[in-house]
């Protein structure tokens, strides 16, 4: 408890906007895009593209509870050591926050040393899974960290909905972070800048060990692939959807951080994520992606020591809603009343929701 204690400290100290609790905004505040509000315990319509408020009274999915006579998926857990890796290797960590840049307030300096690190990577394989076939399947960032004991929190969910027929017979590959978090930490190069690095990781390093261990094979179709994450883990999921989109089409982010916290300084994307709605998705063309985004009345307002005016959580997902909806693509924003950043509360009414909305549409290519 004192190490957390003084892990809670020094992070306000180093970023003394986290000391005060975020302000709580309003869904009709100026500069919200035009919100539909729902009733107590609603999600929206699965064929709606369109923005929502839900909340502050939450009522906890149904597909939470385990159901007599349901197929149960299996969850294993493998651990990747950085040192048997090609790419990552080896990690970064610090041991101060960092000070900003004298010559860009936008990127900090920071001193860094190299680690070794261990992830692991919880693997979801549903009763329904056939043996030689290639499976459409999910990857969970921030999954749980390597232990014998590792399980994945929303199996119940997953079992339930594929034997509903509501999402397909996913694979889930929840894989464990590198530790540390944001600038000049692993979590931080991993998740927060601007690049394919680590759906290339992924893709060289994860998935070929989950198709060894477990005897599975995974689906090379774009379409059958789906990306989600909280916080970095949301920008980290949309990162790789978008500079890797002939690998990922689908992408579900709570509290997605579409700030600017990449670094190194990258002159390509100067902002950051922040850039995602201030530049690259108005003005590229459309992609092939399917979002969903949320964030809570209350999610992180932290200008911090950058003062660079691209640390709002609330705004930052309000801006990619607008700038999805002009651009035409397929999405949905739930703005979650009651709910601070991660939107827990909010989660365990919409999470069943959000997945099978995310997974609407997909047919494996023989049935195209």
């Amino acid at each position: 408890m004192f190490k957390l204690r003084m892990a809670l400290l020094m992070t306000a100290l180093a970023c003394p906007s986290l000391s005060a609790a975020p302000p709580v905004r309003k869904f009709d505040d100026s500069g919200a895009p035009p919100f539909k509000v729902l009733k107590a315990g609603e999600n929206p319509p699965l064929d709606a593209d369109d923005n929502f408020v839900i909340g502050p009274e939450y009522v906890p999915a149904p597909e939470r509870k385990a159901v007599n006579g349901v197929p149960q998926g299996k969850v294993q857990q493998f651990v990747i050591d950085s040192k048997e890796t090609k790419l990552l290797n080896p990690g970064i960590a610090r041991k101060e926050f960092g000070k900003v840049d004298p010559s860009n307030p936008k990127t900090l300096i920071v001193e860094t040393h190299a680690i070794d690190y261990k992830r692991g990577v919880t693997v979801y394989i549903p009763a329904q899974y056939k043996p030689g076939t290639e499976a459409p399947f999910l990857v969970v960032h921030d999954g749980p960290g390597p232990n014998k004991n590792a399980n994945l929190g929303m199996k119940t969910i997953l079992d339930n909905l594929i034997a509903q027929k509501r999402i397909p017979p996913i694979v889930v590959i929840a894989i464990a972070n590198g530790g540390g978090d944001a600038q000049g930490h692993q979590r931080g190069k991993e998740y927060d800048n601007m690049n394919g690095d680590y759906a290339e990781y992924i893709e060289t390093e994860v998935l070929p060990r989950v198709e060894k261990n477990f005897a599975v094979k995974l689906t090379k179709d774009p379409d059958g692939r789906a990306a989600m994450g909280n916080s970095s883990g949301g920008s980290a999921a949309l990162i790789m959807a978008w500079f890797r989109n002939d690998l990922y089409h689908r992408v579900l982010t709570t509290s997605g951080t579409f700030v600017n916290q990449a670094w190194p300084f990258d002159p390509k994307y100067p902002d950051g994520a922040w850039g995602f709605h201030e530049t690259l998705i108005p003005n590229s063309p459309k992609k092939p992606i399917r979002l969903f985004i949320s964030v809570g009345d209350s999610d992180l307002l932290n200008p911090n020591v950058m003062r660079d005016g691209m640390h709002d959580w609330v705004e930052a997902n309000h801006r990619t809603a607008k700038v999805l909806k002009a651009k035409g693509y397929e999405y949905q924003y739930l703005f979650c009343r009651g709910a601070g950043h991660g939107v827990g509360n909010a989660q365990a009414q919409f999470l069943p929701h959000a997945l099978e909305w995310v997974w609407k549409g997909y047919a494996p290519k023989a049935d195209k």
